[in-house]
Formats: structure tokens, C-alpha cells, sequence
């Protein structure tokens, strides 16, 4: 029988893969490329764009950037998937936040590969205030690393407590 860690990252890693992916493709086939559509006026949109560079947009002009985020990628995968095997069985939040790491990661190596870049649409802005447009994998990336710092921090906290 398949260990529960291993249940975890492959439901969570299919079912964010598949909802990255399919938004992206969806995108592609219905918006023309820097298409802006209002959702929610002056708070969030639909904007079709193509980020050469890091999450947000960051280092986009740099000219190595594609070869670097690529590498970067498959080592963040390649580590991601060798620290699973420490893992102990019991855990569930280190299970959930790496899975949702890597489905991120490896959802936006596959933009890089198919397009040179990665597709972005997710847009919000508030009050003149614009955050850069983002996509599935960047918020389940996100969303991994902040719950992983939580969960180390909180860890911490816990020992200390247990320790005195």
C-alpha cells in the first residue's frame, strides 16, 4: 500500500497541475496576448501576458534568465522530490506545502519549455496599487513556501515550549 505522504503529493500535484495547465491553456485560446478584461472594476482582471522572468516578472530582461530559471527549476524539483523520502509517514504539512511547491514549479517548467515563458493572467490591482499578474502554479508556489514557513516557525515555537 502507497504511504500517505505519497497519496498527498500525488493528489495535490495532479489536481494543481491540471488546474494550472488547463488555465493557462485556456487563456491562450481565448484572449490575445496583453488582453485586459475587467472582472471586478479597479480590483481584479484578466490579463493575458507572457513572464520571461522570475515570479512576477522579476529579472525579465536579463538575458540567461530562461537557462537560469530553468535550472533553477530542476534542481528546486530535484530536491523537493529527494527530501520527500525523510519525510516521516505521520506528517501531513510538510507533505502538503512541498507538494504544492512542486506543482508550481513544475507547472511553470512546462510554460518555460513549451513557450520560452510562462503565461500570466491573474491580475489585481487596488487604489493606483497594481500587483504584477500572476497564474496558478506562482500562487500554489507561494502559498507552499508561506505555509512551510508557518509550520517551521510554529515547529520552533512548539519545541521551545516542550523543551523548558
Amino acid at each position: 500500500m502507497m504511504k500517505r505522504k505519497y497519496i498527498i503529493l500525488l493528489i495535490i500535484f495532479c489536481v494543481l497541475l491540471a488546474l494550472d495547465q488547463g488555465t493557462k491553456l485556456f487563456i491562450e485560446h481565448s484572449f490575445s496576448l496583453h488582453e485586459f478584461r475587467e472582472v471586478i472594476p479597479g480590483f481584479f482582471a484578466i490579463t493575458h501576458v507572457q513572464n520571461t522572468g522570475a515570479a512576477f516578472g522579476l529579472l525579465a530582461g536579463l538575458p540567461e534568465a530562461a537557462t537560469i530559471f530553468v535550472i533553477i527549476s530542476l534542481i528546486a524539483i530535484a530536491f523537493i522530490l529527494a527530501y520527500f523520502r525523510w519525510i516521516k509517514e505521520g506528517e501531513v504539512w510538510a507533505p502538503l506545502c512541498l507538494s504544492l511547491v512542486l506543482a508550481g514549479a513544475v507547472g511553470n517548467l512546462i510554460d518555460r519549455f513549451r513557450l520560452g515563458g510562462v503565461v500570466d493572467f491573474l491580475d489585481f490591482q487596488y487604489r493606483g496599487w497594481h500587483w504584477p499578474a500572476f497564474n496558478v502554479a506562482d500562487a500554489s508556489i507561494t502559498i507552499g513556501v508561506i505555509l512551510l514557513a508557518i509550520k517551521i516557525l510554529w515547529g520552533e515555537k512548539k519545541e521551545a515550549k516542550e523543551e523548558a
